[in-house]
């Protein structure tokens, strides 16, 4: 009999480039620790919507409609398993607490909010120690529009048009800055809800993507399957450019 999980679900706290499709892709791969995703973005939700067959505006903000949409949401994130799994950006926390709060009024603070909708949560912090070369990976899809690759190369995700990317010193510069403050926005937010996250660094998961994942189905209570058998769906997009431009960026900054 497999063992009971420790926790109803997991929140993937993350900030752009920091190895989240990875590991989401990771973990919904073991078939055990949920299928989880980007469920709860103010520019996304409705496309999630749509696939639910819910109302994307109408009626948007009322009890009714929170509820339907956290309930889509748990089902898609569970899978076939029993653990439910979200991914969310520290920029999309708020919006995420005042959905609840429209169906669990009155509760006092956000991990008050985040147990009332899905149970016993744990908390994974996914942070990237080099916020430079995660500063540059941003800026590089944003101006290319490319920000997936398959291990073969395929593109998986593009957001624009292919465009040639260009060394913008100011621009890395303002990615720099919002990285390490959404960061700090994380470490602040878990400070004051009393949250001890399972933190993973990105270094880590991009160097052992197998024990990153047993770390968290250890910790959630689930079996972990055997590393050889987790394949990750997507590839690193740092090649000699992203260098270039840390070295510079480096020298620019002396």
């Amino acid at each position: 009999m497999p063992p009971s999980p420790r926790f109803d679900s997991y929140m993937l706290c993350a900030t752009p480039r920091s190895g989240s499709t990875l590991l989401c892709n990771l973990l919904a791969a073991t078939g055990v620790a949920g299928d989880p995703d980007s469920f709860f973005m103010a520019e996304v939700d409705p496309v999630w919507a749509g696939r639910w067959g819910l109302p994307s505006r109408e009626g948007h903000g009322t009890a009714d409609h929170a509820a339907a949409y956290l309930r889509a949401a748990i089902t898609a994130g569970r899978g076939q398993t029993g653990v439910f799994g979200l991914r969310i950006m520290r920029e999309d926390l708020g919006g995420l607490s005042e959905l609840i709060g429209r169906v669990h009024p009155g509760l006092p603070s956000d991990r008050d909010r985040l147990q009332a909708a899905f149970g016993r949560v744990l908390c994974i912090h996914l942070a990237r120690e080099d916020k430079l070369a995660q500063a540059v990976s941003r800026v590089k899809a944003d101006q290319t529009g490319l920000w997936h690759v398959g291990p073969d190369g395929t593109e998986l995700e593009r957001l624009s048009p292919p465009r040639a990317p260009s060394y913008d010193f100011d621009r890395i510069a303002t990615r720099l800055a919002e990285l390490e403050a959404q960061d700090a926005a994380w470490l602040a937010w878990f400070a004051a809800q009393r949250i001890t996250p399972l933190a993973i660094r990105y270094e880590d998961l991009a160097q052992d993507p197998g024990r990153a994942v047993a770390q968290i189905c250890e910790a959630l209570g689930v079996q972990s399957p055997p590393p050889a058998g987790l394949t990750p769906g997507v590839a690193k997009l740092a090649d000699a450019v992203s260098l270039e431009w840390m070295a510079r960026y480096r020298a620019e900054t002396r």
